[in-house]
């Protein structure tokens, strides 16, 4: 979540750098939320099938390239196919990491297990907006998308080596 929240802390501004108007920045958003509406019980369906690692770790990967993406964007149209398949990642993580929460957790403690992985979203967003924050101002936007895309690897070899993801019922 510190890498959200240095993104979208800056984003819209990034976008309004670009040229892009508010109707358009407000469009560009809406294509992420759109896609991620539409995919969503799709991707919770995959992580019921193959497991919610595999799902993470797309979103994860989808995320490296979205914010790789934007450090490269020269032109504000390619925001909106770039949202979309953040949309799609959003998806696929909250769904999937919800999910995983809940199978990790035993069954009289998922309520609080629940509330501190929420909590984990909003210590990213205390502490992303701020430093992405200084990282724009001080080192550039795309600087700013550069570092948060080199932490999600960090996140990615994270998530590979250390959470170990229960069996699930039926498999085998």
């Amino acid at each position: 979540m510190i890498c959200s929240g240095m993104v979208y802390s800056v984003l819209a501004l990034y976008f309004a750098n670009l040229g892009a108007t508010t109707s358009q920045i407000g469009l560009i958003y809406t294509t992420g939320a759109l896609t991620g509406a539409l995919t969503g019980p799709c991707l919770g369906r995959l992580a019921d099938r193959y497991g919610r690692k595999p799902v993470i770790m797309g979103a994860m990967l989808s995320f490296f390239l979205v914010f790789l993406a934007y450090a490269l964007m020269r032109h504000i149209q390619l925001a909106f196919p770039i949202q979309a398949v953040e949309g799609v990642a959003w998806a696929g993580l909250g769904a999937a990491a919800t999910a995983l929460v809940a199978d990790l957790a035993p069954r009289s403690r998922r309520g609080w297990a629940m509330g501190i992985y929420d909590r984990t979203w909003f210590i990213g967003w205390i502490v992303g907006p701020t430093f992405g924050g200084f990282v724009a101002e001080h080192l550039g936007f795309r600087q700013t998308f550069m570092i948060a895309s080199s932490l999600i690897l960090i996140g990615l070899a994270v998530l590979l080596l250390w959470v170990k993801e229960p069996p699930r019922p039926g498999a085998g």
